[in-house]
């Protein structure tokens, strides 16, 4: 069966490493992000090595765009086995200043764009017999986060999102799992996170951790090819935690 897999937020980052390293694995690539130009990149990156790979423009939040978005991968490959549900968004807001519309927009992103991507897709997988689905939520969805309640809020609600999944398409040999990352580098959320902690320098937040140094987008690669790999069709429901060893 060929594998072909929609990885969101794909066009930087931790969606780019993922995109290219599942590529070398042999899976087309559908490389989804809010405008399908911003993907090119990726998509060359991609080819120029071997692999296959369309990019697609798609916002998670509309259902409409992701129907769309998800045709073209089936018309140029197939039938979507192996879903990565990157894509989110993050910023710093002191609780007490939150709004309703800033509280609503994050969880629409984050918690609804990852239901109705994973909606979208999970028919595929069904009729398959088949699939792979990873959720990224964040170390701060475990541990809580300063300034970050919707943030934190929204990856909780991907943490429990994942482990329902599991239980309910366990059955059609489907599994979901989530990886949640700490720092990492060369990410627009990382680099946020550290110019928000201005209690604690860059340094003092790497030095906190067992391993000590950030992360990087590599990292969450690679524990999400094992994940999407035929070796962990018996883990599902999980959190693998890719942070260094640092929880708090």
């Amino acid at each position: 069966m060929k594998k072909v897999a929609l990885i969101t937020g794909a066009a930087a980052g931790i969606g780019r490493s993922i995109s290219l390293r599942l590529a070398r694995d042999g899976i087309a690539i559908g490389v989804l992000d809010l405008v399908d130009d911003q993907c090119s990149k990726v998509v060359e990156e991609i080819r120029a090595a071997g692999g296959e790979a369309i990019a697609l423009g798609g916002n998670i939040a509309d259902r409409s765009s992701i129907q769309v978005a998800a045709s073209e991968l089936r018309n140029a490959f197939g039938p979507i086995t192996v879903l990565v549900n990157n894509a989110g968004i993050s910023y710093h807001k002191p609780f007490l200043e939150l709004t309703d519309p800033e509280w609503d927009r994050m969880l629409e992103v984050n918690l609804k764009g990852t239901f109705i991507v994973t909606q979208t897709v999970i028919p595929d997988m069904i009729a398959a017999g088949w699939g792979r689905i990873v959720n990224l939520s964040s170390s701060s969805a475990q541990s809580g986060a300063m300034q970050m309640a919707h943030y934190s809020a929204s990856k909780g609600g991907v943490i429990a999102f994942t482990k329902t999944i599991a239980q309910e398409f366990g059955p059609n040999n489907i599994t979901c799992n989530n990886i949640a990352p700490r720092f990492v580098m060369n990410t627009v959320m990382s680099e946020t996170a550290f110019d928000a902690a201005q209690h604690l320098s860059r340094d003092a937040m790497i030095q906190a951790g067992p391993i000590r140094r950030q992360g990087e987008p590599e990292d969450i690669a690679g524990a999400c090819a094992w994940l999407v790999s035929d070796e962990a069709g018996y883990v599902t429901g999980q959190t693998i935690g890719v942070n260094g060893g640092r929880y708090i």
